[in-house]
Formats: C-alpha cells, sequence, structure tokens
C-alpha cells in the first residue's frame, strides 16, 4: 500500500513538472544557443500583395535559431482578405491595429454554428440579407464559426488548421505573427516553416535574409495546382472549367486580395459577440480560468483572448506600468500549442525588475515607445545594451537575465514565450532571489555588512515595475 501511494505521488510530480516546464519542444543539434552578442532585430524582407503586405524576419539568424521561432508581421487593408491557408507548426498572432473576421476550417466540426441567441439576431439582419436571398433564390449559405478579433488581441492557432482572416474595418489591420517551428507538431523543417494556400497562386514566403529557401520555386501555387484538373472537377463534381479555378494559375493578386463589395458571412451583430466576451471573461474571473477540458471541444474553444484592458493586468504598480499575461490557465488550448504570451506597459522612465525566464525563451516586439534594455548571459557577460524601439524585435533566450527601463515616452510590448505557462524569477524586488536569501548569507557572498545587505534585501518593496527614483535623469539610469 505504502509503495503504491509513493508510486502515486512519483506520477503525480511527473505530470507537474511536465505541465509546468513543457515537453513540447524539438531537441537542438549543437549549441544552438551559444550567442555571444544579441541585436534588435526588423524585418529583412517583404511580399506586396493586392490588399497587403507582409514581412519577415530572417529565420537563419542564430537568436532564432536558439530560440526555435520564426516571426512575420502582416499589413491587411480595409475589405482585404488573406486566403485560406495552413501551416505545419502552431501560431500565435496578436493584434497590433486594426479589427476583423477570422474563420477556421477544422476537421468534423459542423458547417453551421449556431447559438441559443441566434433568433435574437436574425430579425435585425433581416433586412440586410433580404435582397441578397431574393437573388439566391432560396438557397441559404452555411459554414463553420466565424469569430471576430479587434486591437490587442491574442489569436491562437493549431497546426494545420487552415483560416482565413478579412479586414471588414476602415483601417489597415496589422498583426504580428509568430511561428513555433520547434515545436513536436511540426515534423517538416525547423528553420523555415512551410505555409500551404488553399487558394490564389502566393509568392515564396521568404524567411531567409533576402534568398529566400534554397531551391525554392518563383512560381508557387496553392495546393490544389499540382491535381490533375479532370480529377479535382470529379472529386468536386463540377466542370472542369470550374477546376481550373480552384489552380488559379492566372491569379496574380498575391496572398492577400480586396473584396470589392464586401465580405457576407453569417456571424452575430457585433454587440452580440461584445455581450458574449464579457459573459465569457466574468466566468473566466470567477474560476480562475480552471477549465474542467469537458466544457470546451475542438469546435468550440476560445481561441481568443484580449490583453489591452487595464482591468485584466496580472501586475500593477502605480507610476510604474501593469503587465497581463496569457497562458494555458485562462486559455486552455495553449496546452495544446505550448506556447504563452505577455503585454507590458511601463510608463516614463519605470524599470522593469531584473529577471530571467524559467521555462522559456521570450521573443519580444516592441509596439509603441522606447526603452533601454539590458542581456546577461550565463557567463556574466552583456550580451545586449541597447535602445529599443517601435517595429523592433529582441529575443531573450531561456534563463538569460534581463532589466528594461522605460524612455520618456514610455515603453509597450508583446512577449511571445516558448511554454504554454512560462514562468519567471525577479533578481530585485518583493518576490525576489534576494529576497528569499537570509541576511547573513547576502552579506557573506557580497561582502557587505548586514546594514548594507538589509537595505539590499528589502530597498523594494514593489514586486515586478518599479518607479524610477531619479526621474529627473529621464532614463539614464541604465547608461550609468
Amino acid at each position: 500500500m505504502a509503495k503504491s501511494k509513493m508510486l502515486l505521488v512519483g506520477c503525480s510530480l511527473l505530470v507537474l513538472f511536465s505541465v509546468c516546464f513543457g515537453e513540447g519542444r524539438q531537441e537542438f543539434k549543437g549549441n544552438e544557443c551559444q550567442i555571444d552578442r544579441l541585436t534588435a532585430l526588423e524585418p529583412t524582407n517583404r511580399i506586396e500583395a493586392e490588399g497587403g503586405v507582409t514581412e519577415f524576419w530572417d529565420s537563419t539568424d542564430p537568436q532564432f535559431r536558439c530560440s526555435g521561432v520564426t516571426v512575420m508581421k502582416r499589413t491587411i487593408q480595409p475589405n482585404g482578405l488573406l486566403l485560406p491557408s495552413f501551416t505545419s507548426a502552431p501560431e500565435l498572432v496578436y493584434i497590433e491595429r486594426g479589427r476583423g473576421l477570422i474563420g477556421l476550417m477544422i476537421p468534423g466540426c459542423p458547417e453551421t454554428f449556431e447559438s441559443i441567441s441566434q433568433q435574437s439576431w436574425q430579425g435585425e439582419e433581416e433586412r440586410g440579407q433580404r435582397s441578397e436571398r431574393g437573388m439566391r433564390g432560396s438557397f441559404q449559405d452555411q459554414h463553420q464559426k466565424v469569430r471576430r478579433f479587434r486591437q490587442g488581441d491574442v489569436i491562437a492557432l493549431q497546426a494545420g488548421i487552415a483560416h482565413w482572416v478579412y479586414n471588414d474595418g476602415d483601417e489597415p489591420m496589422v498583426d504580428v505573427i509568430l511561428v513555433d517551428t520547434s515545436n513536436n507538431l511540426n515534423q517538416l523543417d525547423q528553420d523555415v516553416p512551410r505555409r500551404f494556400y488553399l487558394a490564389g497562386k502566393p509568392q515564396p514566403e521568404q524567411h531567409q535574409g533576402s534568398k529566400g529557401r534554397r531551391g525554392q520555386r518563383e512560381n508557387n501555387g496553392n495546393i490544389f495546382s499540382g491535381f490533375e484538373t479532370r480529377l479535382l472537377a470529379e472529386s468536386f463534381g463540377v466542370s472542369e472549367e470550374t477546376a481550373r479555378k480552384l489552380q488559379c494559375e492566372e491569379d496574380d493578386r498575391g496572398n492577400i486580395i480586396l473584396v470589392h463589395e464586401g465580405l457576407q458571412v453569417i456571424r452575430p451583430p457585433r454587440r452580440v459577440d461584445e455581450r458574449e466576451e464579457r459573459q465569457s471573461q466574468r466566468g473566466r474571473g470567477s474560476s480562475r480560468g480552471m477549465g474542467n477540458g469537458v466544457e470546451e471541444t475542438m469546435c468550440s474553444a476560445r481561441i481568443i483572448e484580449n490583453l489591452d484592458d487595464p482591468e485584466r493586468a496580472d501586475i500593477y504598480t502605480p507610476h510604474a506600468g501593469r503587465i497581463s499575461t496569457l497562458n494555458n490557465f485562462n486559455l486552455p488550448i495553449l496546452q495544446l500549442l505550448r506556447l504563452s504570451a505577455e503585454k507590458g506597459n511601463l510608463y516614463r522612465d519605470a524599470i522593469m525588475a531584473p529577471l530571467y525566464n524559467l521555462n522559456a525563451h521570450d521573443i519580444m516586439y516592441c509596439l509603441q515607445g522606447r526603452a533601454r534594455i539590458q542581456i546577461v548571459n550565463d557567463q556574466g557577460n552583456q550580451v545586449f545594451d541597447d535602445e529599443v524601439s517601435q517595429g523592433q524585435l529582441v529575443v531573450v533566450p531561456q534563463n538569460f537575465a534581463v532589466v528594461k527601463q522605460a524612455r520618456e515616452e514610455g515603453f509597450e510590448w508583446i512577449s511571445f514565450k516558448t511554454s504554454e505557462n512560462a514562468m519567471f524569477q525577479t533578481l530585485a524586488g518583493r518576490t525576489s532571489a534576494i529576497r528569499a536569501m537570509p541576511l547573513d548569507v547576502i552579506s557573506n557572498i557580497y561582502q557587505i555588512p548586514r546594514e548594507q545587505a538589509q537595505q539590499l534585501k528589502y530597498g523594494r518593496p514593489e514586486t515586478t515595475l518599479f518607479r524610477s527614483r531619479n526621474p529627473q535623469r529621464q532614463g539614464r539610469a541604465l547608461d550609468a
């Protein structure tokens, strides 16, 4: 009986460590993370399409090879439609600006999504659809659920799930996408993600410098392009002329096209979406986001969470800033993706405590403002000391110590982390490693009197975000 209990405890601890520290990433060959110097990265390639632009960071850069990810940035113009596509690796998408719709094509899910409140909005949309029905006769379209997103949303996309995106706003929609190529779900290339399109004739996605993937064809096509036209026609029950349209041989619009007369899809009005989102947030607040694995299925799983709302902040310090975190506890689908995110705002001259990430690489993208950032490796060498501004990206490898201080205009960033439950340890402040040690230990290891050790240990009552004590220096504390 005692042995059985010990075995049960051992198994429970194994599961706990597997959940906390993750086991969903490929093993690297060689010493990918032996990096002597980190740099702030900017996109190296761009592809222009009819309805927008896609920019790529160089995935062969040692910093991306260390973290096992690739990053791209996409701008979709109003009425722009991103052609349906999927990748072999999971993705996290942050909506930097704008709003729109996203549709997922999930295997085995029904072709129509209906909720209890559908009748309440059918009448409201009846007038807008009446003329269209007249043209279509008695036919009514059915499709899988369409989700609405807005600025500040993080969207979780599983590997192999095809999706399309439409900008129904009146301004360009900008998003930043991380693709986790080293995830175990990806069994293809570990350096450059492969994107498969269901339509169009998109240009090759160039993630490597200015040359793109070695040996890649210049005349890319969608997944129907390689099939025989007759076989396609028989598979869909259409004419060969229609089947040739699937192959899009003469389509030169790129991967983002313009919908000139607007997009007609079945969805609830915006205010119904917003009401359901508020109800969902209240439910998560009462349960602390702890799902039981039954209330969500693949077809109904939440894939979107907003990190812009100040009231949602997990860490808040007046006059210093706030941090909102997203992990598998408040968005359960991240358990499958083995990814998480963090949105941070530092006010003028504020400091984020020196810290390190226990179980994840941190891919940090600057949204607004500027900050001075320093990063130190395991040998105590400074591998990064520079100012980061809007549009730049910095990779902080696992366990590398980092400190950041905002400049006069403040600093706002989004971090993608390579664990579904990323954790960090501060090195200063109320919950820091220094605060956890006895005074005598601090006094002896740093060779300082107990009085100085006490000041070192208790000098900062905050936890993570510190207000600058020398605001007149206007952010020059890290220059010293």
